[in-house]
């Protein structure tokens, strides 16, 4: 044999080894995912090492959530691989949660081989077709060369804004069909522009001139490069400051006096009332998947200057009378040099608005007994942690509360689901937390209803090692549901539900468990929990009996 066709031999690898190589150029460092029949290639060249660590889940939509968050944290995609059939079924809703949460994420579904496709045969579907309408961009692999560019273009599309999930189907006979295409190189971040000088003067003129500016910070103000550029403007341009429940964290601690709360609850908070005064709104980084501009009501001729990545997506309560797209923080760099110093005035809003949310903390520290106030809890929680310690909430009537009264201080530490608002992403992002953000505390808060959703998890996280503090805030009820249907019907149905015992139930998987009984054991736990080695769960009985407030503010702390 000559020398050239032993090197070509040589050169020759499967589609599964070729696509390990391109996970690698991509720089990815874990795989989430649930082993099966088709995804076996990966899986054998996984297990020679020298390829991201896979990380072993007990459900499909679990391993999605964690690349989710992992992609949250890091911006730079998660990954999830699952086999075809129910696995890949099982990920649909991590990839519509990642899509409509703008989080990066690539998942990767097996495939039965090219020749069954075109017949009933097992666990045969059109997963390109399935994925389709959760996610930003799904492609189906027909041969092992085109490997390389279906990876580096599925890549790139999750992370191009607004980031998102995308998919890749893969047959098992392409994974183990030869192939000599090499992995394209990981190509460098585009930089984005800076807006026409003529279009950041006109924004610059229009807020020097106003007299009730409001800023809105959406999810896109607590990107890493974006918050120091957020800050410095607020720093010069002190008004008004209000945030959805994804912008948590862009607000630095030196500005929280700008600072009058989040928008997205259900009750008109002082930040609704702010944006209805506002004669200019500047949104920074602000997505309507976030807080729907309808809810607004916004006075006659108030006029927003849109900052974002990407064009603003028009709708009847949101037409931009200035677009500034392009770099976030090199445009809001760009427009501080034009903008007149403002510092912020005695604006009876903020006064009121501090002063009531400062009276609820005080009151929520003298709450005592059992079950727990939820006011209370966090006021504890918050004197416990630092600002460097992630807390991440699911759905529920908790997040509620901890949107209202929770305040973070650092990008991405407060973490919510609000673009899907998907039950259950709780405990799977406290442990991808811990591998994306090792040796910083990490808690997470679920209610009964949506803890079961996700508590299988728990075996992955004592297998391997993962230390967190989850609290499930316990009343046995699907309570965010029934309260609104208290609101529209007057009763409830279908929303009451038993529970185990969880401090039990946490031991039988090896996890710690512990229980908070009463409201003065709540800061002696979190320290204890804190502490303590592995995943710890901890009960608490909560007092949901003025969740009402959340439709009716008169009835908060009566």
């Amino acid at each position: 044999m000559s020398a050239k066709k032993s090197s070509a031999k040589k050169m020759k690898k499967n589609g599964a080894e070729l696509l390990v190589d391109c996970l690698n150029e991509e720089k990815v460092k874990y795989i989430f995912g649930i082993p099966g029949a088709v995804i076996m290639p990966i899986l054998d060249v996984l297990a020679d090492g020298g390829g991201p660590e896979f990380i072993l889940c007990r459900h499909e939509q679990n391993a999605a959530f964690m690349a989710q968050c992992w992609g949250r944290l890091t911006e730079t995609p998660g990954v999830v691989l699952v086999t075809d059939g129910p696995g890949a079924t099982n990920i649909v809703t991590g990839a519509a949660t990642a899509t409509a949460d703008r989080d990066p994420l690539v998942a990767i579904t097996g495939q039965v081989p090219r020749a069954h496709r075109i017949k009933r045969s097992h666990q045969n579907i059109d997963t390109k077709q399935l994925f389709a309408p959760v996610t930003k961009w799904s492609a189906a692999i027909s041969d092992a060369d085109g490997i390389p560019e279906a990876v580096s273009n599925a890549f790139r599309t999750a992370l191009l804004p607004h980031e998102g999930a995308t998919h890749l189907s893969i047959p098992v006979d392409v994974l183990q069909q030869e192939t000599q295409s090499l992995p394209i190189a990981h190509p460098e971040k585009i930089q984005m522009n800076v807006s026409h000088p003529d279009t950041l003067q006109r924004a610059a003129d229009m807020v020097d001139n106003s007299k009730y500016p409001v800023v809105l910070l959406g999810l896109g103000a607590t990107k890493k490069d974006t918050t120091p550029a957020v800050r410095a403007f607020l720093e010069k341009f002190q008004v008004p400051v209000v945030g959805t429940f994804e912008a948590a964290g862009a607000v630095s601690r030196k500005l929280v006096h700008t600072f009058i709360g989040r928008v997205g609850l259900k009750t008109e908070e002082p930040g609704d009332i702010a944006l209805k005064q506002a004669d200019v709104i500047i949104t920074i980084g602000f997505d309507p998947i976030e807080y729907d501009p309808s809810y607004w009501e916004r006075k006659k001729g108030v006029r927003i200057i849109h900052i974002d990545e990407i064009p603003a997506s028009l709708d009847q309560g949101y037409q931009p009378a200035i677009e500034i797209v392009g770099d976030v923080a090199r445009n809001l760099d760009a427009l501080c040099e034009l903008i007149q110093e403002r510092k912020l005035s005695k604006i009876d809003l903020i006064q009121n608005a501090q002063e009531s949310l400062l009276g609820e903390q005080k009151k929520a520290a003298s709450r005592s007994g059992s079950p727990v106030h939820p006011a209370r809890f966090i006021h504890d929680l918050r004197k416990v942690l630092g600002d460097d310690a992630t807390v991440i909430s699911d759905v529920g009537s908790h997040q509620m509360w901890l949107a209202r009264h929770f305040f973070s201080y650092e990008p991405r530490t407060l973490l919510f689901s609000m673009g899907f608002q998907t039950m259950g992403v709780a405990l799977p992002w406290a442990m991808a937390t811990t591998l994306a953000r090792p040796n910083t505390p990490v808690v997470s808060i679920s209610g009964d209803g949506s803890f079961l959703m996700s508590a299988m998890e728990l075996e992955n996280a004592v297998r391997h090692k993962m230390h967190f503090v989850h609290f499930v805030w316990r009343d046995g009820s699907y309570n965010l549901v029934q309260i609104q249907q208290m609101a529209a019907y007057g009763r409830a149905f279908a929303v009451r539900f038993g529970n185990p015992d969880i401090v039990a139930f946490a031991k039988s998987f090896g996890a710690a468990g512990l229980r908070i009984s009463k409201s003065d054991d709540i800061i002696p736990t979190i320290r204890k929990a804190l502490r303590m080695d592995g995943p710890v769960i901890v009960d608490v009985p909560v007092d949901y009996r003025q969740n009402i407030a959340f439709f009716d503010p008169s009835a908060l702390f009566v």
